[in-house]
Parts: structure tokens; sequence; C-alpha cells
């Protein structure tokens, strides 16, 4: 892990679909919001819109840990079997409010012609705000990771199997190419 990182964690589940069927950026982009409060009671809203540049984004509103979080991704890699998406996302503590670098990455690999291998891989960094909030109540970079840990990577680890099966509906109702 980079020195910078605050938390990685990846996971992965089988999608029961051809690869030629998955498209995990169009997924992404018209995930019902009903579908992604399905995959953990952390997730409250999702949304998409565009950057001022146009490029997409997906908003996504999560508490994890008893803080609210505001996640802004925008597509860096939008492609039908990788997925990669930048954050700077807005975190809400009962301290106040910080930012927390967010890279969300999802791929998928053919494993034979009716399943794949989903990987679902985020990784948390610490940003200047969040390192001031924690240094002010004096709480060490060391024991603020090793709080977080736990939390972040059992929500990925929550998540990961039943965003496998919402794209798994996806593609599986999609017309074949």
């Amino acid at each position: 892990m980079e020195e910078n990182t605050l938390v990685e964690s990846s996971y992965s589940a089988t999608i029961h679909a051809p690869i030629e069927k998955v498209d995990i950026a169009e997924w992404c982009f018209t995930l019902p919001e009903s579908e992604y409060q399905k995959a953990s009671p952390a997730h409250n809203a999702c949304g998409t819109t565009t950057t001022d540049d146009g490029r997409r984004m997906s908003i996504n509103v999560e508490i994890l840990g008893g803080s609210v979080m505001v996640q802004h991704y925008v597509e860096e890699i939008g492609k039908p079997d990788h997925l990669r998406l930048v954050s700077n996302s807005d975190i809400f503590t009962p301290t106040g409010r910080t930012k927390v670098g967010v890279i969300w990455d999802l791929s998928v690999k053919r494993i034979d012609d009716q399943t794949c291998e989903f990987r679902n891989t985020v990784r948390s960094t610490f940003t200047p705000e969040l390192l001031t909030m924690i240094a002010q109540q004096g709480i060490p970079r060391e024991v603020f990771q090793a709080t977080r840990r736990p939390i972040s990577e059992a929500h990925n680890r929550q998540e990961t199997p039943c965003f496998a099966k919402s794209i798994e509906r996806h593609a599986l109702g999609r017309a074949t190419p």
C-alpha cells in the first residue's frame, strides 16, 4: 500500500452471465436507487450526473462507521469490463466535515462461456483536510487507519456479492449484442 492509503480492500464474486453481455459502466450509470440500496444497509441514495466537462459522474450517499459520506465518483475508465471512478468525497462526522479520496475500481474477467469473475476494489486515501482534522483531535494517523480498516473492509465484503448479482441481472436482461 502507498503511504497515502487509508484503506484498500478488494473482493470478488461470480457473475453467472457471459462476459459479452456484461457492461459494468452501463450498469453503474443506469443503476436504480432501490437496487443500490439493496446492496448494503449503509447505502442511502445514488444518482448520476456529469461534470462541467461532460464526464459521467455517479453520486453515492452512504453511512459508514456513523459518518455520512457523499461520494462524487467521476469516470476515469468506462469500459464494459472495467470501470474506475475517482472521488474527493465529503465525510460528515460528529466532529465536523472533511474530505477523503476514494478510487472505486470495478472489473470483470471471463471464467468460461457462462461465468465471469467480478472484482470490487475500493481504495481510500488521506487528504490534507482529513489529516488536519485528525491531528486537531490528537488522533494518530495509524490509530485512525486501524479503526477505519474493519469498517471499510466489512462494507466492501458485504456489497460485492450483491453488486455481482445486480450486474448479472442487468446483463441477462439485455438483448444479445
